[in-house]
């Protein structure tokens, strides 16, 4: 194993930090938490793998050449300190050794060669190599179990060239939080286009009853959310949920306001053709003759009645209705003014009548409106519940890859220090000691913060929820008190 590849292990220390501290610290005991497996790949391997005469396997024979020398003489100590760092940075270690592909005649057209050319041998490792990568090997993690997709590695990669470009030490915490604004942004934005997409194809049935919009959102909000969690890294303050859900109770009210709007032309449009009819008799001065007032108001409450049996499930049903018996209302006042058939008495009572007519439809207006709001609220309910459902998840699921983590890292540490009491090294194991109670304090305390940062989220989630919730029930008492007083000047009405 040649000693100047070795040696560029040993320098990983000085050109990896894994903290951004202006403090000289060394952390290199947090390496084995995120370093991949190490694989020695050696071409053109001519030797027999035997150790002390003996058939050893290309593992044994890698560990063989890692194996310590004792004393603390210079030699010795430049001969252990890449080996000590191969042992302490990389405790799961694969060796293949790769005989030479083929024969020499043919190594000048190595890129063209037919594979029947190549050695058998040659063939069997470079498929055991093969297998090996792609399916045995763990998958790239960084700190905190995040897996590394192409994706990941690619902005990994820009930051590390970006930062030695720089003339600074890449540090992976800088890293981690540099694509971590990157995959979180992403996130956000994949997360309403779910949303997004899902409510424009409900928007081309508007329109359509609250609780069928409400109940969509709920849906598409919960697959926004997964969608979000799903790509989302070390989002610690909940910034970019935050972000996320502000954004889809944006889009919500806008698109309740569209559906809204549908529905107030639906509604308009139908009350035209129903009254077609009355507002040309109106044109030809139908009603201005005695006992007219009766008969407009007898087409009026046919209006009506056919407008609710078609409009019973329309969110703007009630409003619309209030706006058209409103402009009716000038012309009711007109005709009943015209009537020679009704005293002065009676066109008093009926002109009462017929005001209270018109603050009963408010009335039933503003209870739609609060009807509205209720489901609103109960809806918004359910999708905070849903949202912490999913928080709860995602909070588990990196609390327990933070621990599994943790528990791999000792693991390996407390195998290495048995390694070396097993092979003599019993100053070394000792040294060790030290080390590990100073890593199991660093994961106790990791976890610890990791455990209060989701605590904090989950509040501060719970805390816009809550402060939605206060504004809706503001709105909520304003309109009760608007309903009682209508109520208490409210009567009969020959309309209705």
């Amino acid at each position: 194993m040649p000693e100047q590849t070795l040696r560029y292990v040993t320098e990983l220390t000085e050109c990896i930090k894994v903290k951004s501290s202006e403090e000289e610290v060394d952390d290199s005991s947090q390496f084995v938490k995120f370093f991949p497996k190490f694989i020695w790949a050696v071409r053109d391997f001519t030797l027999e793998l035997k150790i002390d005469g003996k058939d050893a396997t290309e593992n044994e024979y890698l560990e063989f050449a890692l194996k310590l020398k004792h004393g603390t003489s210079k030699k010795v100590m430049e001969y252990n300190l890449p080996r000590e760092c191969i042992q302490k940075f990389f405790p799961s270690r694969t060796c293949f050794t790769f005989p030479f592909p083929t024969a020499p005649e043919n190594v000048s057209r190595l890129e063209s060669l037919d594979p029947a050319d190549l050695h058998l041998k040659f063939l069997e490792v470079t498929n055991c190599f093969c297998k090996f990568v792609f399916q045995d090997s763990q998958v790239k993690m960084l700190k905190d179990g995040y897996k590394v997709t192409g994706r990941v590695l690619g902005n990994l990669a820009n930051v590390y060239v970006d930062t030695i470009s720089s003339g600074a030490v890449p540090c992976l915490e800088n890293a981690v939080i540099a694509m971590a604004t990157i995959e979180n942004e992403a996130a956000v934005k994949e997360g309403l286009e779910v949303y997004k997409n899902g409510m424009e194809k409900l928007k081309t049935s508007f329109p359509l009853e609250l609780k069928d919009v409400s109940t969509e959102h709920q849906r598409l909000s919960s697959m926004a959310t997964q969608t979000f969690m799903k790509r989302s890294f070390r989002d610690t303050d909940g910034k970019y949920l935050k972000s996320l859900e502000e954004n889809i109770n944006n889009l919500f009210d806008g698109y309740l306001n569209h559906n809204e709007q549908a529905s107030k032309r639906s509604c308009e449009n139908l009350l035209s053709s129903l009254s077609a009819t009355t507002t040309e008799n109106l044109k030809q001065g139908c009603y201005a003759k005695p006992g007219g007032y009766d008969h407009f108001c007898k087409d009026l409450e046919d209006i009506v009645e056919k407008y609710k049996s078609q409009t019973n499930k329309e969110v703007k049903a009630e409003e619309v209705l209030k706006e058209f018996l409103k402009q009716k209302s000038v012309d009711s006042k007109a005709i009943l003014q015209a009537d020679k058939k009704l005293t002065e008495k009676e066109k008093i009572i009926k002109e009462e009548q017929e005001k209270a007519a018109l603050l009963n439809q408010e009335i039933k207006a503003k209870e739609e409106e609060q009807r509205q709001l209720v489901e609103k609220m109960e809806a918004e309910r359910q999708s905070n519940e849903e949202r912490m459902r999913l928080m709860k998840e995602k909070m588990d699921e990196e609390i327990r890859l933070q621990k599994e983590e943790a528990e791999r890292a000792m693991d390996s540490k407390l195998k290495e220090q048995a390694a070396l009491l097993e092979k003599g090294f019993k100053d070394k194991a000792d040294r060790m000691t030290q080390e590990i109670e100073e890593f199991k304090r660093q994961n106790t305390e990791a976890e610890s913060n990791r455990a209060r940062e989701f605590a904090e989220m989950l509040q501060n989630s719970n805390r816009r929820h809550e402060e939605s919730i206060a504004m809706m029930m503001e709105q909520h008492r304003e309109q009760m008190q608007a309903i009682q007083g209508m109520n208490a000047r409210s009567s009969e009405c020959c309309i209705l």
